[in-house]
């Protein structure tokens, strides 16, 4: 079975900004994540790709922009089903501000049984995300063959529950796993079991060194709605 790249988009307006965007029209990347998605291709020389796969909204088709003018040849296609998670009236609100809400410690902690008022419950997300890759595992094999590499560019929440799907984590486990802006991580697939062979790979460890003002800080724990805006 084929093995899954699957690309968070660029950092985003709305990452640095703070705001859950979730499918708030018109969000693009800010500078920062443009230079990740023109880094991109680079990174992924030498991997061969039979097809990219993307979310509908515009972050994602901006961070495949490069890749697919390094690569004219690359078919591109849009699959919904791996959209933005759905959060409803949370959309366009800012972070801080969610962070008061009762709802957001069932996200944190019992995130399968969130659901998002006026949008869609978490599990549904996992769930539809997980349908689209397995029928594209078997359309990129049915065409391309077994051993194939495809690409898939969506979002921090998707990512992170298609990587517990993989794992055979309950998703209540899924806030444990993160995933910066470009980053790529990579799930071969076969017969019997998936195999994760990158998580939330960028590159760049910088992620890793705690800021000037942390020390003594501590560290409540809390997962970033959407996936946050990585490095500073």
């Amino acid at each position: 079975m084929p093995t899954l790249i699957l690309v968070r988009h660029g950092r985003s307006t709305a990452n640095t900004s703070g705001v859950l965007a979730g499918r708030t029209p018109g969000i693009a990347l800010d500078d920062r994540g443009a230079a990740q998605a023109a880094a991109l291709p680079g990174r992924l020389a030498g991997v061969p790709l039979a097809a990219a796969v993307t979310s509908p909204l515009q972050r994602c088709r901006e961070t495949l922009r490069p890749l697919l003018e390094a690569r004219p040849e690359l078919p591109l296609h849009t699959e919904d089903r791996i959209n933005e998670c759905d959060y409803g009236d949370w959309s366009g609100r800012k972070l801080g501000e969610l962070s008061g809400e009762p709802l957001m410690e069932v996200v944190q902690r019992h995130p399968s049984a969130a659901a998002f008022p006026g949008g869609e419950s978490m599990r549904a997300m996992q769930a539809r995300a997980a349908d689209a890759v397995h029928a594209w595992n078997a359309r990129i094999e049915a065409a391309h063959g077994p051993d194939a590499t495809y690409l898939m560019c969506s979002h921090g929440d998707i990512i992170k529950a298609l990587v517990a799907e993989a794992l055979g984590l309950h998703l209540d486990l899924f806030q444990r796993i993160a995933v910066e802006p470009c980053s790529v991580t990579a799930i071969r697939y076969t017969r019997l079991r998936p195999f994760l062979v990158r998580l939330g790979d960028t590159g760049d460890f910088g992620g890793l060194v705690p800021p000037p003002d942390a020390a003594g800080a501590g560290d409540g724990g809390e997962a970033a709605v959407g996936g946050g805006a990585g490095a500073p």
